[in-house]
This record gives structure tokens, sequence and C-alpha cells, in this order.
């Protein structure tokens, strides 16, 4: 059984119908820039390769260079699409869960600007506290798992790989989850508002574990879905660039529907392990046994605790103190 509502979930996300158009808008962008880098890259390797006699590896290695190329500017472009997408998005929703209203139109992505701008200051703090969190619950999840490789239950080794593909896919969702405590507590250290994130994810890991695996499984027979519907199109698109039938039209189909998966799909995922987190997390307060635990995990941790200073935990404004739940045992 899910802890989360669908139903809520839906109508969120229909609340922040701006902040989807302008995800949809940035990766459609991205998937023409795929298009047209491939292609064009095939096109001028078509042309070369006809002077020498191979137009076809001339198209090859010209749709090589340009899939290349188009990828590495995306990844160095990634920190400044958190930064402007992603974490206004997690604002409104974090602000919407909490009962709050938001503006609508233009004016909810400028609300969301302001809000992000408040909590992390430059992209740049963003993108470090993000590649912390990811690091951090790769280990944690990693280690907790790994008690199941000492149960002597035959073929068990592979059930476990299998768990741990599934939950590293869900980091994805959980740590945009734990970037949205800092708006949630109002806390203007972004490093101490993580830390203590991370901490409560930790007191609560088997729900948001349970919770995000299954979102996982759900995201991905969507995009399969989005993939059979889009190969069409894109076939038809290769078809005017020479060259590009065959794996290029699979390459692109892919990249499409993975932009429209990160578009119209992961907010689904987000919004829904936001509504559990906020849930289970409710009058809970970072407990110290388990941020030690942490600490002798992973020294990404250390080194969050370190960003984070001084700063003593928070709890949610108005809501009681109240002790977590027992650790278990590692």
């Amino acid at each position: 059984m899910m802890d989360f509502s669908l139903g809520q979930i839906l109508g969120l996300l229909l609340r922040t119908l701006p902040f989807l158009l302008l995800r949809l808008a940035v990766y459609l962008g991205i998937t023409l820039a795929y298009v047209v880098a491939t292609g064009g890259g095939a096109g001028i390797g078509y042309l070369f390769g006809k002077v020498a006699a191979d137009p076809g590896a001339g198209s090859a290695w010209g749709a090589f260079i340009g899939f290349g190329v188009i990828s590495g500017v995306l990844s160095w472009a990634r920190e400044y699409l958190l930064y402007l997408v992603k974490a206004g998005h997690i604002a409104v929703l974090a602000e919407l869960l909490q009962g709050k209203e938001i503006p609508g139109g233009r004016g909810q992505i400028e609300h969301a600007s302001a809000v992000v701008k408040e909590r992390f200051v430059e992209s740049s703090v963003l993108f470090g506290v993000d590649q912390l969190i990811k690091g951090i619950l790769r280990v944690f999840n990693r280690t907790m798992l790994m008690i199941a490789n000492f149960l002597p239950i035959p073929g068990l080794d592979g059930l476990v790989k299998f768990a741990n593909t599934v939950i590293n896919t869900s980091l994805t969702y959980v740590d945009e989850v734990i970037l949205a405590h800092a708006i949630r507590t109002g806390s203007t250290n972004a490093w101490a508002s993580a830390r203590d994130a991370v901490v409560l994810y930790a007191q609560n890991y088997k729900t948001m574990l349970k919770n995000a695996a299954w979102l996982t499984f759900v995201i991905w027979a969507l995009t399969l879905v989005i993939f059979l519907l889009v190969i069409g199109p894109v076939a038809l698109i290769a078809s005017f660039f020479p060259g590009l039938a065959g794996f290029w039209t699979f390459a692109l189909a892919i990249v499409t529907a993975i932009c429209l998966k990160a578009a119209l799909v992961d907010p689904l995922a987000m919004a829904a392990l936001m509504q559990v987190f906020f849930k289970v997390t409710e009058g809970q307060t970072p407990d110290p046994q388990w941020s030690a635990k942490l600490e002798g995990m992973s020294d990404k941790f250390k080194e969050l605790k370190d960003k984070a200073g001084l700063t003593p935990p928070q709890t949610v404004p108005g809501t009681p103190a109240a002790a977590p739940p027992p650790p278990p045992a590692l």
C-alpha cells in the first residue's frame, strides 16, 4: 500500500501548470538540440564522406560527433537547469503541500525563483548540496541493503543487485525531496537543512524506499509507453537527414522519451515522495544516533555537516517536537 494520494498529487501538479509548461518547453528544446546536432553532424559527415567515396561512414561519424558535442554542452548546463527549473518546481510544490497559496501564470515562476534564491543564494550552492545528497543516499541505501547478502537464500545476490539498481534510480526523486525540506522549514542555511533532512530520511528509510521503488517502476513503465508513441514521429523527422536511419533513429527516440519523462512524468514521482516525506517526518526531529551512523557510513555526510557549521537541527515550524522512532541496528 502506498503512502500518498494520487488524486491529490495530480491536483497539485495542475496547480503548477506554469512549471509543467516551462519544463516541457525546456526539455523539448533539449530534444530539438539533439535532433539538430545529430542530424546536422550526419549531414556534414555525409558531404565529407562523399568526397572520400564513403558517405555512409561519414554520416555515422558525423552523427556520433554531433551527439557527443551536444551531450557535453547539456551536461555542463545541467547545474543551471536544476537551479532555474527543477528547484523552482520543488519550491511551489512544497508550499502547496503546506497549504499555502501561490501565484498563477508567470508570477508563479517569478515567486519560485525568489524563494530558491533566498534559500540557496546561487546555483553552485544548490548543485553542491544536490551532489552531496546523492552521494550520501547512495552509500546509505547500499549499506542498509547489504544485510541481505548474509542471508542463506539461494539466488538472493541477483535480487539484491536488482534492488540496488531500482533504489539508485529512485535517488533522482529522493534527493529532490530532501531539497524541498529547506523550503518547508524556511531555512536560509541550505547545508544545515539538507543535513537535517538526510537524517530524517534515514529515520524513515523503509517507508521512503518502499514508495520510491514502487514509483520507479511506474515511471519507467510510463516512459516505455512514451517511447512507443514517439518513435514513429522521430523516425519521420530523421528521414530528412541523411544517415540517421536505424540506430540513430532509435537513439533519438530514447532521448525524446527521456526528455518527455523529465518534463511531465518525473514531477509526479517528485510530488508523491514529497507528500510521503512531509507526512512521515511530521513532528520529528533529527536523531543524533542516526546522524552518528550516517557519519560512520559516508564521508560526504561528514562534509555536509562541516558545511552546515554549528547550526542546530531544525523542526518544522508549527509542529511539536516528537521523539523519532528508534533506529534499527545495522
